[in-house]
């Protein structure tokens, strides 16, 4: 049995992992087409957070649950799996772990670089709106916590022992509908480390309000519906 700080750290590591990859692979797109090189592609942009998140899901699961993202754990709070303590000091886990992998990648990249890409930073398209973009958010946000629920909370999942690279997958497939227009967030500290390193806060909101109703209401079916009906 794990303590709380032990499973703030993983979910501090978690978390770190994910947005220095994934917001990594973002600059290193500016990067390569500031060379005239064609840049990386949109499906090496899905992968690098996906293949993130699938291993460290798989390495730190049995720890922290690997949420590595708030909108996860809202799931798990109103599931009541996490007590409001719980949930706002996994939040702040994750928060500081985005800030950090974020300041490291300012640190580490050459200023023109991350300048033009914010830092990888989700952005909306020029001229997209704030409702397509928070439904766009919210709708793969939901998908991701449902597949969470699926193989990582719900014993008789058929596949929970390799539940990391569902959720991994589920991540990549939204990042790869939802960046051309909104940046392919689905987790608001995927937003909020670039964000705070940066100083882009444009249209911050669409990336909590987008995921966090998205994973609430995930959470909330696949517990309502498949566990708590199913054990009666």
């Amino acid at each position: 049995m794990y303590n709380l700080s032990q499973k703030l750290t993983a979910e501090f590591l978690g978390t770190f992992a994910l947005i220095f990859f994934g917001a990594g692979a973002v600059c290193v797109d500016f990067q390569l087409r500031s060379n005239s090189t064609g840049g990386i592609g949109l499906l090496a942009i899905a992968l690098a957070p996906g293949l993130g998140i699938a291993i460290m899901a798989s390495a730190l699961g049995h720890i922290s649950g690997a949420h590595f993202n708030p909108a996860v754990t809202i799931g798990f709070w109103v599931t009541k799996r996490l007590n409001t303590l719980e949930a706002l000091s996994y939040w702040g886990a994750q928060l500081l772990g985005a800030t950090a992998a974020a300041f490291l990648l300012k640190l580490v990249i050459p200023a023109e670089t991350w300048r033009a890409a914010s830092l990888g930073t989700p952005t909306l398209t020029p001229e997209f709106p704030r409702w397509g973009g928070l439904t766009l958010e919210a709708v793969t946000t939901f998908f991701l916590v449902l597949v969470v629920f699926a193989t990582a909370v719900d014993e008789r999942g058929t596949f929970r022992s390799i539940g990391g690279f569902g959720i991994g997958l589920t991540y990549t497939i939204g990042i790869l509908v939802a960046f051309p227009f909104t940046g392919g967030a689905l987790n608001p500290a995927r937003a909020f480390g670039p964000a705070f390193a940066s100083n882009h806060w444009l249209n911050q909101g669409v990336y909590w309000i987008g995921p966090l109703i998205g994973g609430f209401l995930a959470g909330l079916l696949y517990d309502s519906l498949f566990l708590r009906k199913s054990d009666l």
